[in-house]
């Protein structure tokens, strides 16, 4: 295809850029370096527009078609943030800040955007405009809120948002999607449970937290295994049991639990935590104690629209060849917060055989831009033909 051909020709070039990103990871919305790199590439491609500070730290890209006689909007979204992870690759261009790196490859994704910015801006084959979308903070900072909150959609009229995400263990370059629920909302948990603490070997004296909420961890399976739809999609992890406690003969006063809950429907999701609040709370009732649940809300299910994932299939089947069914996915995304205000679709295209993403030794395959940054570029030119 000569789109994917125009860039492989550039491949050298986004993949310096993606190295660059690579060696100075930022976090969360503190991705000020990354921001403007992305703002002066933009520039220089000659957009027509480069806004930054949107959603913080975010940067916003407006390409006008070679006409807008269709009058549509296409939004084109990518991730800017890194992990607080060691790296652990050994690669050339590891990271240059200690304490973090690009472990899930969002330097891919701002790479690949750019070159299908780059192309954009040359060609301007296509009948109307393109803004490309480049998000700080997906990392649990929820940037997609931010920056819809700053009025992404309604700022630049944008009619359809689409993303993209790297997945190793998929062929290089493959790809693959779903409608509806894909990625899981992300809610957490803290269980805080009171009792009275005293001496171990004078447990009649005491009203034990740790016994409590041992109970409450045995009980919450309850809601998957009991409470749930069979063939639902839930998740309920306590991930931490923490006291004040640290001698061998001292029952403490309280313990603290943490933990996550995933889930793939909008009711389900408020149902597991009303049941998770129930149960820890009638539990701690029954020996005396008392437990205190803080919700904190996470990502909203990410919903792909029918007709827009069905579009995106083709456009991956004419880079790729085909298009595969992906798998619902229990992780979070805050993609889901643009897919709430706008119709559009995220795809996975593959990594090929490397480890997983949040991992010290992940790695995003520069091997798989061409085909990213095709997808982006025949988004444009399919859903947007000039004449």
């Amino acid at each position: 295809m000569p789109i994917k051909n125009r860039f492989a020709e550039l491949l050298p070039e986004i993949t310096a850029w993606r190295r660059d990103m690579h060696e100075n990871p930022e976090l969360m919305f503190d991705t000020h370096r990354t921001a403007a790199m992305v703002a002066e590439k933009l520039r220089t491609f000659g957009c027509d527009e480069v806004t930054t500070g949107i959603g913080r730290t975010g940067v916003v890209g407006v390409i006008k078609g070679r006409t807008n006689g269709s009058g549509r909007v296409i939004g084109l979204r990518a991730d800017m943030d890194a992990l607080p992870i060691a790296e652990a690759t050994g690669v050339a261009y590891a990271s240059k800040v200690p304490g973090k790196m690009h472990a899930c490859g969002h330097d891919g994704h701002t790479a690949m955007l750019l070159g299908a910015a780059q192309y954009l801006s040359e060609t301007r084959n296509f009948d109307g405009t393109v803004v490309v979308i480049f998000q700080p903070a997906e990392e649990g900072g929820g940037g997609g809120r931010e920056m819809c909150e700053d009025g992404l959609m309604d700022r630049w009229k944008i009619d359809e948002v689409y993303g993209m995400h790297n997945w190793p263990g998929r062929p290089l370059g493959s790809f693959a999607i779903r409608p509806g629920s894909f990625f899981a909302a992300t809610d957490q948990f803290e269980i805080i449970v009171t009792g009275k603490g005293g001496h171990a070997a004078k447990p009649h004296e005491t009203i034990d937290p740790t016994l409590v909420g041992s109970q409450i961890v045995v009980a919450l399976q309850s809601i998957v295994s009991r409470t749930a739809d069979p063939v639902a999609q839930l998740v309920v992890s306590v991930t931490s049991f923490e006291t004040a406690s640290k001698a061998f003969n001292v029952i403490p006063p309280s313990v603290h639990l943490k933990g996550t809950v995933r889930s793939l429907d909008a009711e389900l999701r408020s149902h597991a935590m009303e049941r998770l609040t129930a149960i820890a709370q009638s539990t701690a009732q029954a020996y005396g104690a008392v437990a205190e649940v803080i919700h904190h809300p996470g990502y909203p299910v990410m919903v792909n629209s029918p007709e827009q994932t069905e579009f995106a299939a083709e456009v991956a089947t004419r880079v790729a060849g085909h298009c595969d069914e992906a798998p619902l996915i229990m992780g979070g995304e805050d993609f889901a917060y643009m897919l709430e205000e706008r119709p559009g679709a995220y795809i996975l295209v593959g990594n090929g055989d490397t480890a997983p993403v949040h991992h010290p030794e992940y790695n995003f395959n520069d091997e798989a831009i061409p085909a990213g940054c095709s997808w982006w570029a025949e988004i444009v030119e399919q859903r947007m033909p000039v004449g």
